[in-house]
């Protein structure tokens, strides 16, 4: 085998190439086209990385695997393949079997395929430790695994859903328990976590969950409108981590394994029929996890946190917030917009146009372009039912709804013309609206 390091050494010492080829057992042509490539390459000097096999594959690519008739693997593209879901490695080496007979040349064994891409692993895909700074980022996420309740009515078990929230520096961390993973409670569990911890950091840091963002845009994410009203109610901002990307919130996933074992494991066989008293129970549990001594280095979760991150959160901000849901809505031609099949009016120029709508507890408020246009009290009880604000109606609407005396005299004109005053005087002015409204009537049927 060539002695690549020594010859670029004994070169850069000035030892002539005929010393050279006697000191290393090989011809002056091999030292000289070493030399040369070398030069090529920009190999100035050497460094303690660049070993015999390095300057091989360096000075000689053309001698790797191509030449010995093997087929070369993409191994980034074998490495992105197998990030993908139901995807194996077995699986992966059967495609590049077939490939490399396509382009008539050898593929490598199923063995040296696994270890040659091992390999490439761990040179080319090592992980760098971030250092985080206290009271910088909170991640959220509900994790994969659930707990239960025992149904009153027929003793069936109904899934609690678990939210962690975890602190990237100190690793201090908030558990709780919902029915389900809607908005409300998403949000719900964000107020109950910061007020666990006594003030909120300066970015949350949540998965891609449609609770969250809308739509994982690369770059800039569109955030859920109820969400992002949480962020700024509590002047903290929102960065979601990449989709597929959990190293991107290593923290929460790392606490979720775990609280999965401490936590969900140990009280996968206890049995409550309250919601309230099952979170009683995660609550001690977490109170243990979060005083449990480190194993790697001194203090606990606990005393981390109170002694060197809690003194950089973002002061809570008083009263709590009050929850709201935003939806979608399109203005129809009668201009009223339909929420959970009840009917809300909005001023008319906006037919046909969508608006966001900011639902609350009895208020539901109509926004066109961040500007309010319209208010009204949530309708409860039968559906089908309208809330119409007259000054939301065109003005031929609002004189057929309510029409003044001489509205209707001028309205019956149109239909009698040359009514007489004196018999219009004698009629009770209800008579009269009677009377239009029979002549109306008369005339879409007509029609």
């Amino acid at each position: 085998m060539v002695k690549y390091r020594q010859i670029l050494d004994l070169h850069f010492k000035s030892v002539s190439q005929r010393t050279i080829s006697t000191s290393v057992g090989s011809s002056r042509n091999t030292v000289s086209d070493v030399i040369t490539r070398a030069k090529k390459a920009g190999v100035s000097k050497l460094t303690d990385d660049m070993t015999n096999p390095w300057l091989a594959k360096k000075l000689y690519p053309e001698k790797q695997a191509v030449k010995k008739g093997y087929y070369p693997p993409g191994w980034e593209k074998v490495h992105k393949e197998l990030q993908k879901k139901n995807i194996t490695l077995k699986l992966l080496h059967t495609e590049y079997s077939d490939e490399a007979q396509n382009s008539g040349k050898l593929p490598y064994a199923y063995r040296s395929f696994t270890e040659k891409y091992n390999l490439y692993v761990r040179k080319h895909k090592a992980t760098m430790p971030i250092k985080r700074k206290p009271g910088q980022i909170l991640e959220v996420d509900w994790a994969g695994s659930t707990l239960s309740l025992k149904d009153r009515e027929n003793g069936g078990d109904m899934p609690v859903y678990i939210f962690v929230a975890t602190f990237s520096y100190s690793q201090y961390s908030y558990v709780e328990g919902f029915l389900d993973m809607k908005s409300s409670n998403w949000l719900t569990a964000h107020i109950h976590a910061f007020e666990y911890f006594g003030g909120v950091a300066e970015s949350l840091v949540p998965d891609n969950l449609k609770t969250g963002v809308i739509k994982p845009v690369k770059g800039e994410p569109i955030l859920n409108e109820s969400y992002r009203e949480l962020a700024d109610y509590y002047q903290t901002s929102i960065v979601p981590g990449r989709a597929r990307k959990p190293k991107d919130k290593p923290s929460v996933e790392g606490a979720v394994g775990f609280i999965s074992r401490q936590i969900i494991a140990a009280l996968r066989n206890y049995q409550c029929f309250s919601l309230a008293e099952l979170n009683d129970q995660i609550r001690l549990r977490l109170d243990d996890i979060n005083q449990e001594p480190f194993q790697k280095r001194p203090g606990s979760r606990k005393i981390v946190f109170d002694e060197e991150e809690c003194g950089y959160l973002i002061p809570l901000r008083p009263p709590r917030l009050k929850l709201s849901e935003w939806r979608i809505a399109r203005v129809q031609s009668n201009y009223h917009i339909q929420i959970d099949r009840m009917y809300y009016s909005t001023p008319y120029e906006y037919i046909q146009s969508d608006v966001d709508v900011r639902l609350s507890k009895d208020v539901l408020e109509v926004y066109f372009k961040e500007a309010r246009i319209a208010s009204h009290k949530q309708l409860h009880g039968e559906p089908g039912q309208y809330s119409t604000n007259p000054d939301h109606m065109p003005d031929h609407h609002r004189y057929f709804l309510d029409p003044t005396p001489k509205q209707s005299k001028r309205q019956l004109n149109g239909y009698i013309p040359h009514i007489e005053s004196s018999i219009y005087n004698k009629v009770n002015f209800i008579e009269w609206r009677t009377i239009l409204c029979l002549i109306n009537k008369i005339l879409c049927q007509s029609l």
